[in-house]
């Protein structure tokens, strides 16, 4: 997930070694660029990289010292007009500033296209408003933390076709690994986590998850035969 335009390069390349990584791009909402980007330099450079998103982006009013929201907003309507003219998801960071994200994302998304609220700290009331909009809601070590009742209450009464995981890595590590550099390897405890929150399977929570995300990030689906396509559309992983 792209944080700064500027880091593109590395994130392609990382992208081309690898065939299960895919990447966005997008400037995060605290980031200070050498030089602030329109709407026209995300789409080229999405476009020239590859994306299959765009983001990180949104709004951080929590650390509004860093870059003031006013800076922010304009930044997130770029990203999210951007979007819509590609025709991408968008992956959105949000902290203390429910309406206006809210706001934004009515005036500008796309619902049959949507995006996700990213490492997802907020209530079942907005949750749900999200996924109004078109939007998925995933959810990352946090979930398992203690002091996470509300974010449980979510993994419980959401439906489970808008729900995605995360690692959020290298923060945010799951119980029982709070303290240490967070690994993709420790999402499973946030699919354990969920599943036991809902009485399912934890591979009821992998399979969905994993049909969520290729429906979300469609330029990600695997690159199949018709056939093949055919069975995994059939199987919802992908549409």
């Amino acid at each position: 997930m792209s944080t700064s335009l500027e880091g593109m390069p590395e994130l392609a390349a990382l992208s081309r070694a690898h065939d299960d990584v895919v990447i966005s791009a997008g400037l995060h909402p605290l980031h200070t660029p050498a030089q602030e980007p329109d709407a026209n330099a995300i789409i080229d450079a999405a476009a020239h990289f590859g994306a299959v998103a765009i983001g990180e982006t949104g709004l951080d009013y929590h650390y509004r010292e860093s870059v003031p929201p006013d800076v922010q907003h304009a930044r997130f309507e770029r990203h999210l007009i951007a979007a819509r003219a590609l025709g991408l998801p968008v992956i959105v960071h949000t902290r203390d500033a429910r309406e206006d994200t809210l706001a934004l994302l009515e005036k500008h998304l796309d619902p049959s296209v949507g995006g996700v609220l990213h490492c997802f700290t907020e209530d079942i009331d907005m949750a749900r408003r999200a996924v109004g909009l078109g939007l998925y809601i995933s959810l990352s070590g946090i979930v398992t933390f203690a002091s996470a009742a509300a974010l449980r209450d979510v993994a419980r009464r959401l439906p489970l076709d808008r729900l995605l995981i995360e690692t959020d890595s290298p923060y945010l590590a799951p119980v029982p690994h709070r303290g240490k550099p967070n690994e993709p390897a420790w999402v499973v405890e946030v699919a354990e986590c969920i599943a036991q929150e809902r009485g399912i399977s934890v591979d009821e929570v992998a399979m969905q998850t994993t049909a969520n995300f290729y429906r979300l990030f469609r330029a990600a689906a695997p690159d199949v035969s018709a056939e093949q396509r055919d069975a995994l559309s059939r199987a919802g992983l992908i549409r």
